[in-house]
């Protein structure tokens, strides 16, 4: 009886021993698991083409947010319809320089939207979380400053029952301005305060200090001419919506109101800088959108599901670029 009762007691410890260092193995393979998981890159905004950059593909291929799938998409110039759609969903989007921006919308109520920057190869670099609706994307033609519009309360400009919040990040210093309205406002030469001041629809110069964008205050609607170093804006001219500055930075593409049949109210038009004088281009419809200078003298936009394009000198007609696609960009 002894010698079985030591045999067993062995067998046990062996038993103990065997166990424990299952235990142990199963615990290492979890936490290098956890660790490998933490370390993977978002797959939401990775791509499965390692030649899907921004600088490839021809000089002049047009970006776009594919309708059908809601993720980015490039098209070769003089190939409508051969798209490669293979980048992040995104709601909006707008690339330039190295950089791309990527705005998508959070399912709940209330309404939330994630901010992704990218880097040239659409890889998630940062994420942000704010309130409201995605609605207007822009990035600087270095690819280094950042500005992103969101609808706060309401989804439309055609009527006076919204909000908005417009954000800039420079991505040089990390530095986030949550919301640009507090932003020194000078308008008709006098300091303006007002608590229903919004902004929207920010374009920048070459210089990443100066921008351009829409204010809206007291039912009027104005371009603005900003300086962020001196953090200071001014009014240029009423009823600009939305504009994108040219590349050679002496003209701006915008939206104008010129109907208040809520249905269609705009009209694309080009201001000279110079001498705030501005034309109307050769769409006639009523488009809804940021344009997008595809060239020095063309600019692209977004119309009922589809890109359209229009010479900026008021000239010829509209011609699609491409079906099922919003949020067009030529990253230079």
């Amino acid at each position: 009886m002894t010698v079985v009762t030591a045999v067993t007691a062995s067998n046990r410890r062996r038993l103990w021993a065997l166990v424990l260092g299952v235990l142990l193995l199963a615990g290492g393979a979890t936490a290098y698991t956890l660790r490998a998981a933490a370390g993977r890159p978002d797959t939401t905004a990775a791509t499965a083409d390692a030649g899907f950059t921004l600088d490839a593909g021809s000089p002049g291929a047009l970006w776009f947010r594919d309708t059908a799938t809601g993720r980015v998409a490039r098209q070769e110039p003089g190939a409508p319809g051969a798209r490669v759609a293979l980048g992040p969903r995104c709601d909006r989007f707008h690339a330039d320089g190295d950089t791309a921006l990527c705005l998508q919308l959070r399912p709940g109520i209330p309404a939330r939207s994630y901010v992704l920057v990218l880097d040239r190869r659409l890889r998630e670099l940062r994420r942000m979380s704010l309130p409201g609706i995605p609605n207007r994307a822009r990035v600087s033609a270095s690819g280094r400053v950042l500005a992103w519009t969101t609808f706060a309360s309401g989804d439309s400009y055609a009527t006076s029952a919204f909000s908005t919040r417009t954000s800039i990040l420079d991505l040089r210093t990390g530095y986030l301005i949550k919301s640009i309205e507090q932003i020194p406002l000078t308008l008709d030469g006098r300091r303006h305060h007002a608590p229903d001041v919004n902004y929207w629809g920010v374009t920048f110069a070459r210089d990443d200090n100066r921008f351009y964008a829409t204010v809206a205050t007291q039912g009027h609607t104005y371009l603005v001419e900003g300086d962020l170093r001196k953090w200071s804006a001014r009014a240029l001219k009423e009823n600009v919506e939305c504009p994108s500055l040219s590349p050679d930075g002496t003209r701006v593409a915008y939206k104008k109101k010129v109907s208040t049949d809520p249905r269609a109210p705009w009209r694309l038009h080009v201001l000279d800088l110079a001498t705030l004088r501005e034309h109307p281009l050769a769409e006639a419809r009523s488009v809804d959108d940021q344009a997008a200078w595809t060239g020095p003298d063309t600019v692209a936009y977004g119309y009922e599901g589809a890109v359209w394009t229009v010479p900026a000198d008021g000239t010829g007609a509209p011609r699609r670029l491409v079906t099922g696609a919003t949020s067009p960009a030529v990253p230079r």
